[in-house]
């Protein structure tokens, strides 16, 4: 099963290599990253909220809208760790080939792995291809625009998304390719042979089916212009900061011991051991979430401040009972075991239950409430017993108690439930061990 977004921030690591390698190239961006680790930390940080509740709403909120395929937010971090994951292989083949051409009784890796700056070229252009792609999805624009892509990360990239492209710029620009990069990149992809390579590289096939395009002309087209609207914030960038292939290593020093004529090796290195493509796009997305989720929270609040009603009375007052019958069996909910256990109704007195147990005496027959008994359509059902519309019980860690709630929908192993006699601003995704 995808791992929520909760899970994937939750998980990033708060100090490794890649965090070194983004904290070595603060002097690119200054200020811009801070390594935001922890959902709940990420959400304190970002709205400034304290209130524990408003926070559980907002960590609540923000999964739901990761787990909506209506928008590309889940789709985009797939993204992200797609190019990552091809990255560390192809620059395997990067590195092998480098060893290559410095050892000379290892010529013959050279022979057999692609040439290193093709590699690492393609690398990059693919890299904005993807950040193209994933800005448009995050952004809800249906179709990838470079152009529109290219304008805001003039003029509003900021943050996680910032110190990214500035990260790339670095590692898989000047570092392996050199101060004219830009140039080399150019010949490339403007070269007789440019659709062929590229079409051909194992990364370009990793991310092939989210590539614009009917053809891989079209798709390499696409990649060419992705490059070319970018061209100048990157000439502005290397301009601004005065980067060099010797201040990036003078930055990464402090953790890797690098001599001038083995930049290209370190560059191999780098992308063959972090996922800075992946960490800070899961940041970036988080970021996204969360600013999305608490205008929603706080717009929920203030109304709920105007015409105070937790409870839906009404539903509450009149629960449905007709579904239910003499000797029907029903299952019936036990608190003290945190189970449903088998049994038949004896009687019926308004919205109470006399029931009998399956396989006990009558010793244990005793009147229970609405919510606690159910009938389970077991042919209906997933593969973890659960079904739509199915009543069931949810564990609340903060209160330490169980809510009824009925299924509203499934994907995988997560169902979103609404609580019975509350309003629908407390429907949520709920993990699979989290409901009976």
């Amino acid at each position: 099963m995808d791992k929520s977004i909760i899970q994937l921030v939750d998980e990033l690591p708060s100090d490794n290599i890649t965090v070194k390698v983004l904290k070595a190239l603060d002097f690119v961006a200054p200020g811009q990253w801070d390594n935001l680790v922890g959902f709940d930390n990420s959400v304190r940080t970002i709205t400034g909220e304290t209130d524990a509740k408003v926070i559980q709403r907002i960590r609540d909120r923000a999964n739901s809208l990761y787990l909506d395929p209506q928008h590309g937010y889940q789709a985009a971090v797939k993204l992200y760790q797609i190019i990552d994951k091809a990255d560390t292989a192809m620059a395997t083949a990067a590195l092998a080939n480098k060893v290559g051409e410095k050892i000379g009784f290892l010529s013959f890796l050279g022979n057999i792995t692609p040439k290193a700056d093709v590699t690492q070229t393609i690398d990059l252009v693919l890299k904005i291809t993807v950040e193209i792609i994933a800005f448009c999805k995050i952004n809800g624009i249906p179709q990838p625009n470079p152009q529109e892509f290219a304008n805001t990360l003039a003029n509003n990239y900021q943050n996680a998304s910032l110190m990214r492209m500035a990260a790339l710029v670095c590692i898989d620009g000047i570092l392996p390719l050199g101060p004219d990069f830009i140039s080399k990149i150019q010949e490339l992809i403007s070269g007789a042979d440019a659709g062929n390579a590229i079409a051909q590289n194992p990364i370009f096939q990793a991310v092939n089916n989210s590539l614009p395009g009917n053809s891989p002309s079209d798709k390499v087209g696409f990649i060419a212009q992705g490059f070319n609207s970018v061209q100048g914030w990157m000439n502005n960038l290397v301009a601004k900061t005065g980067i060099t292939p010797q201040s990036i290593a003078n930055g990464l020093s402090s953790f890797i011991q690098i001599a001038d004529d083995n930049l290209d090796f370190v560059a191999a290195f780098l992308d063959q051991t972090t996922n800075y493509f992946e960490h800070t796009g899961i940041q970036t997305i988080a970021r996204s979430l969360i600013l999305q989720a608490h205008n929603l929270v706080k717009a929920e609040i203030a109304e709920e401040a105007q015409k105070p009603q937790t409870q839906d009375t009404s539903s509450a007052a009149k629960p449905n009972t007709t579904q239910y019958a003499v000797n029907n069996t029903v299952e019936v909910w036990d608190e003290e075991e945190a189970e449903w256990y088998k049994a038949t109704i004896q009687k019926i007195k308004d919205d109470q239950f006399f029931i009998n147990y399956v396989g006990y005496g009558s010793s244990s027959d005793e009147w229970v409430g609405e919510e606690e008994i159910r009938i389970r359509a077991h042919e209906s059902s997933d593969d973890h017993g659960f079904a739509l519309g199915q009543k069931v019980k949810c564990w609340d860690e903060e209160q330490e108690a169980w809510y009824t709630a009925t299924i509203e929908e499934i994907r995988g192993q997560q169902y979103f439930v609404h609580y019975l006699g509350y309003d629908s601003s407390y429907d949520e995704w709920l993990d699979l061990e989290e409901i009976r």
